[in-house]
């Protein structure tokens, strides 16, 4: 069964949500696992790509925004599809309702920041998960390790 993890940000990164996406997934393509990243549209799918790039200095993560078939061999790929999944093992979700092929993979991990919007659609994807008796676990990210 498919294991969700939500990482409630503090009110005092709240402009660190894609970054800390960057940091998790840096972390999970460490691990050797593969990541896909779903958002909810085509401009925050080119704003991910772009900080990808970005997000901390010396950094690397292989990706590619999904525009049709993906490598194989891609650890990390980036997508707003509803019909879409892609190959990984992790499904970090970024769009504010859950994606039908969730359970397609062994994680999901759901990051909510502090505004009013993602903190209510956060809630309704915990009922969700929950309602259907998916394992949650809840971890709650101090200010300093929203951003880089």
């Amino acid at each position: 069964m498919t294991q969700v993890d939500f990482y409630v940000l503090s009110a005092a990164a709240e402009s660190g949500r894609e970054q800390f996406s960057c940091r998790l997934t840096e972390k999970i393509y460490k691990l050797g696992h593969r990541v896909y990243i779903h958002t909810a549209n085509l401009e925050q799918v080119r704003f991910m790509n772009e900080l990808l790039w970005t997000f901390r200095a010396g950094s690397f993560l292989p990706h590619e925004c999904l525009e049709g078939e993906p490598a194989p061999d891609c650890p990390v790929l980036i997508g707003c599809a509803a019909e879409d999944s892609p190959p990984a093992d992790v499904l970090l979700n970024l769009a504010p309702a859950v994606p039908l092929f969730f359970s397609q993979y062994e994680r999901v991990a759901e990051i909510i920041g502090q505004n009013e919007d993602e903190r209510h659609s956060g809630r309704e994807r915990y009922r969700f998960y929950h309602d259907r008796g998916y394992p949650i676990d809840t971890h709650k990210i101090p200010a300093g390790r929203n951003s880089h």
